[in-house]
């Protein structure tokens, strides 16, 4: 529980939600339903397994009282509406009162522009930043269990140091069509491998898609230190050669000034 008296600069963890649709139900007793969400043909019926993820941060945050919550998504579908995928589903974590955890309204942020899973690591640290005045010592992210790798690879490509005092990825669950969703798995994994970076044409046109509001984050402004990163194209070379606040540094030693 956050006591009374501790303020936002105070935290030093990261715990990540991934958003996948937009939730626009008006009562957590049909947030189950498709209908209560802006879903693509392959995502009906998965509604439960994102109220999964949402409870799972919130009272992983809640058991960490030096961690900010951060939900990630940004405005991905015309047919939501100007809602992002964060918003809902904080929207949605407060129907259910934070499951019993309410001091997490206060210790929970969003990050509203990410257009995929790179862009939920890098924006996410970035709005951890902003919100705090600093760069997480540590960073959980929750989402699902088969997108492991995936996220594996993009903590890689920032140079975000691994071992579990700096990074943990939960799984919390897996699609019903799991076989479905390894396969398209494996090309998208295999599509960052190439574009680590996702600024590649094709990539870019899927964050386009996935952009119908032109919303442009100011994180570059927001966060000097890593703006040659958030900048960096794969044209200018596969792997980032710039220094990060986080090279080299164990969770202890890490400045957060």
């Amino acid at each position: 529980m956050i006591s009374a008296g501790q303020r936002w600069e105070d935290l030093d963890k990261l715990i990540l939600v991934a958003g996948h649709a937009v939730y626009v139900g008006e009562d957590y007793h049909t947030s189950s339903s498709d209908r209560s969400w802006i879903l693509q043909g392959f995502q009906k019926g998965e509604p439960p397994f994102y109220i999964e993820h949402i409870r799972f941060g919130v009272e992983r945050a809640a058991s960490q009282p030096k961690s900010l919550l951060i939900f990630s998504g940004g405005q991905t579908r015309l047919d939501a509406g100007a809602k992002s995928e964060a918003a809902s589903y904080r929207h949605l974590a407060n129907q259910f009162a934070w499951w019993r955890q309410s001091d997490m309204r206060n210790r929970t942020a969003t990050e509203e522009f990410a257009r995929d899973s790179f862009e939920n690591v890098l924006f996410g640290i970035a709005r951890f930043r902003e919100c705090t005045g600093h760069y997480p010592r540590s960073i959980e992210i929750v989402g699902w269990a088969f997108k492991r790798e995936r996220f594996d690879l993009h903590r890689q490509t920032i140079r975000w140091p691994s071992g579990d005092e700096c990074y943990k990825y939960h799984g919390v669950n897996n699609p019903d069509d799991l076989d479905g969703s390894l396969n398209g798995e494996a090309e998208t994994r295999a599509a960052f491998e190439q574009d680590p970076f996702g600024t590649e044409e094709s990539a870019q046109r899927k964050r386009e898609r996935r952009n119908p509001f032109h919303q442009i984050p100011s994180y570059s402004a927001t966060c000097p230190e890593i703006a040659d990163l958030l900048n960096h194209k794969t044209s200018d070379g596969r792997d980032f050669k710039g220094i990060l606040p986080w090279d080299g540094r164990s969770p202890q030693e890490r400045d957060l000034a």
